[in-house]
């Protein structure tokens, strides 16, 4: 855990300085970052993210249910598996919203979280 933990997404707070944020919502910032970041998107980091976004244009099946649920776990735990546990992921596509439902343990808290991750889809 770092002393300050940049808010995501970055601004500044009240009185000019950079936002922080506490280290559990830091971790959900991180997550939120590796699931909506397209890999190749990053210069100096060409494999981050999870491409959750290239597949959210797909038709909607099981099939597709089962490759986001693969390639999301799989990015989660390659850039974030020292930083969470990952209890559940569940990825649901209704109409234009694609949302992952994560149930996750901070790691360095030992926090059990459940957050709710959406898009909309145009």
């Amino acid at each position: 855990m770092s002393l300050l933990n940049i808010a995501f997404p970055f601004h500044t707070d009240g009185h000019g300085h950079t936002a922080a944020a506490g280290y559990d919502d830091h971790v959900r910032d991180m997550i939120l970052q590796v699931l909506f970041t397209s890999p190749g998107e990053r210069v100096m980091r060409p494999g981050f993210g999870c491409g959750l976004l290239d597949l959210a244009f797909e038709p909607n099946s099981p099939e597709l249910a089962a490759t986001l649920q693969l390639s999301v776990r799989a990015a989660l735990q390659r850039w974030l598996g020292d930083v969470i546990d990952i209890d559940a992921l569940e990825i649901v596509a209704e109409d234009e919203v694609l949302r992952v439902h994560l149930a996750y343990v901070v790691t360095a808290t030992g926090t059990r979280r459940a957050d709710v991750f959406e898009v909309g889809v145009p």
